[in-house]
């Protein structure tokens, strides 16, 4: 059965031969990163806010829960109990809808602004790479031009 050759050793050898400057990627790595703390933090205000709305709204319907279940005197005093209920919490709804609808503007215009920055800084840092690639590749050229220029032409 024949054997596998491992080419382990020339893998090796020939990724030496092109060195990759990991920096770019490690500055790609924190800006993500980076963004993505920003947004995590968008997001938490968000739910925290989110809670807050939510729990207040169950405090008010738990309030007017207690008024509704009053014992009454006169049964029509129990459908105009139930008709304030019905009205309050509609009310209510409305009100805390808005506030959700806030605090959702609020999460999308954070969000904007952060995707508008990051688009910046990743336009500058794109800029940057191109730039040392260019200095990178003409010091290449203006070397082996001098080599070339420096070795005797052979016939």
């Amino acid at each position: 059965m024949a054997k596998t050759p491992d080419f382990t050793k020339a893998i090796q050898d020939v990724l030496a031969k092109f060195p990759v400057d990991t920096s770019s990627f490690q500055d790609a790595f924190k800006s993500q990163t980076a963004l993505g703390e920003k947004m995590a933090k968008v997001t938490l205000a968000a739910a925290e806010r989110s809670t807050e709305i939510t729990a207040q709204w169950a405090k008010d319907t738990i309030a007017r829960m207690g008024e509704l279940t009053a014992s009454k005197e006169e049964p029509t005093e129990y459908a105009k109990a139930v008709s304030d209920f019905t009205t309050a919490a509609a009310e209510a709804a409305a009100e805390h809808m808005a506030a959700f609808a806030e605090v959702a503007k609020k999460v999308q215009m954070d969000t904007v602004d952060l995707m508008l920055t990051a688009g910046k800084d990743l336009a500058s840092d794109a800029q940057k790479v191109a730039e040392k690639a260019t200095r990178d590749t003409q010091a290449a050229v203006k070397k082996a031009a001098a080599a070339a220029t420096a070795a005797p032409a052979k016939v």
